[in-house]
């Protein structure tokens, strides 16, 4: 199976794009060493996310390696943040500009067009059918794409990175009532700071399945890993640290799941 799948009751869908490790043989052939570390992989935000489907929310985890090709890229892979650096679908090098692939093994355009249909499609397939599921059952639903990030990356910003980060692509993926719902849920609580639309504004799967207008409400939460494990190898989990985050997740969910059965 390419993702892990379960179905849920409530109109919300949790989707985790890169929590994958898994890296095919044919692919992992041509990597250089440092790629074995896959140390842009969102850590254990299945864990960190067990929680919904105890509310009743449906969740989707993917399996492969961001490095095979990355789920929240348009499949075009055109720059979701124009000006800016970034990672593309599938990505030449990691988040530190080291380089992914041994020389002269990079892979070229029909080798990335087999990887979308191969490894990119599924996963979007089943998003897809899951949100018209959801849809026909309750009319509309919260889709809440969840990542995580080290708190320090040069690269893509500069300084600490804040706690919570939220996207709703410059207010046009979730209604405007619903992002004043989660920026008061976020209110509620002191101990972690928070921006909407900043340096993380909602990747693909925010810009694509977000139609308020047709009843799919999005909202990516980029997180700061820090928040709930060690950011360095083996980059373990932190569960005296996760115990404290996981309570406003559930807050943040809970908040968006009453507004979208209201």
């Amino acid at each position: 199976m390419d993702y892990r799948f379960k179905a849920g009751s409530v109109p919300l869908l949790v989707s985790m794009p890169h929590v994958g490790t898994d890296i095919p043989d044919e692919v992992a052939a041509r990597l250089s060493p440092c790629a074995l570390a896959r140390a842009d992989t969102d850590w254990h935000l299945a864990e960190l996310y067990a929680f919904a489907e105890d509310m009743g929310a449906s969740t989707l985890a993917a399996r492969w390696s961001r490095y095979v090709i990355d789920l929240n890229r348009p499949p075009e892979d055109t720059n979701l943040y124009p000006g800016q650096d970034s990672t593309g679908l599938c990505p030449l090098d990691t988040f530190g500009r080291e380089r992914l692939y041994q020389a002269g093994m990079e892979p070229d355009r029909p080798e990335v067009e087999r990887r979308l249909q191969r490894y990119w499609r599924p996963y979007h397939d089943q998003l897809r059918a899951e949100l018209d599921r959801l849809l026909a059952l309750h009319g509309r639903v919260v889709l809440w794409d969840a990542h995580s990030i080290a708190s320090n990356v040069p690269r893509f910003f500069e300084g600490r990175l804040p706690d919570l980060n939220f996207g709703t692509a410059d207010r046009t993926s979730c209604s405007l009532q619903l992002e004043g719902v989660i920026i008061q849920a976020a209110e509620a609580q002191e101990r972690y700071g928070f921006v909407f639309n900043g340096r993380f504004k909602g990747g693909h799967i925010t810009r694509f399945y977000g139609r308020p207008q047709d009843g799919v409400h999005a909202i990516q939460l980029e997180m700061c890993q820090c928040l709930y494990m060690i950011e360095a190898p083996p980059f373990a989990y932190r569960p005296e640290l996760a115990e404290h985050i996981q309570p406003v997740l559930r807050q943040l969910l809970g908040a968006a799941l009453d507004w979208v059965r209201a």
